[in-house]
C-alpha cells in the first residue's frame, strides 16, 4: 500500500531502471516517513523549506517531483550535447533526486500548527540524514553522494556530475521564490 502510494506520489520512481535501486529509493522513503512520523499523505503538506516563510504552499513532494524533472531534463540535454565525453548515469541521478530531501522528514516538525525544526534538525541537517538513511537501505554510494552534496554542505567539496545536476535543480527550483 505505501510501496503504491510513493508511486504516485513520485512517479519518477518507475523510471529508475534498476530494480534493487527502485525498492530501495522506496525502502528509503518509507523509513523516513516511519522515523519521522509521518504518512505518506503529509508529503503533499510538509513545506520544502522553513527559510521562506512568505513562500506560496509548496510541498516537499511538488519540490521533490520538480528537481527531478529538472534534474532528468538536465542530464538529457548534456547527454545529447556532448554524448561520450560525458557520462551521466541514469539512475543514480534519478534516484539521488528523488532522494536529495528525504532527511526533511527528520529535519521538520509541525508543532502547534507551524512548521518548525526538530531536534534531530538542530542536531544534523537533511542532507546528513538523508546520507545516512539511504546508508541504512544499501543504497549505492554514489546515490548517496548526491544526497550528501546537493546542498551547501557539499560545496567545499567533490561533486559527481549527477550531484552538480541535482545541486542545481534544486537550487533552481528555490532562488526563484527567495528572490521575488
Amino acid at each position: 500500500m505505501i510501496e503504491q502510494q510513493l508511486q504516485e506520489i513520485f512517479p519518477a520512481i518507475g523510471s529508475i531502471a534498476d530494480p534493487t535501486i527502485r525498492h530501495k529509493v522506496i525502502e528509503c522513503w518509507k523509513r523516513a516517513l516511519e522515523q519521522g512520523g509521518w504518512q505518506p499523505s503529509d508529503l503533499h503538506r510538509i513545506p520544502f523549506t522553513l527559510t521562506l516563510k512568505e513562500l506560496p504552499a509548496i510541498s516537499l513532494a511538488q519540490h521533490i517531483n520538480a528537481v527531478t524533472e529538472c534534474s532528468i531534463a538536465l542530464g538529457d540535454i548534456l547527454t545529447r550535447a556532448y554524448g561520450s565525453m560525458l557520462t551521466i548515469h541514469t539512475d543514480t541521478l534519478i534516484a539521488g533526486a528523488l532522494l536529495h530531501d528525504v532527511g526533511k522528514l527528520l529535519e521538520f516538525a509541525c508543532a502547534e500548527n507551524s512548521w518548525v525544526v526538530s531536534e534531530d534538525g538542530r542536531l544534523r541537517r537533511h542532507p546528513i540524514s538523508g546520507c545516512a538513511l539511504a546508508a541504512e537501505c544499501g543504497l549505492p554510494v554514489a546515490i548517496q553522494h548526491v544526497i550528501a552534496t546537493h546542498s551547501w554542505e557539499g560545496d567545499k567539496g567533490h561533486r559527481s556530475p549527477e550531484g552538480y545536476l541535482v545541486h542545481h535543480s534544486d537550487f533552481v527550483n528555490y532562488h526563484p521564490f527567495k528572490d521575488r
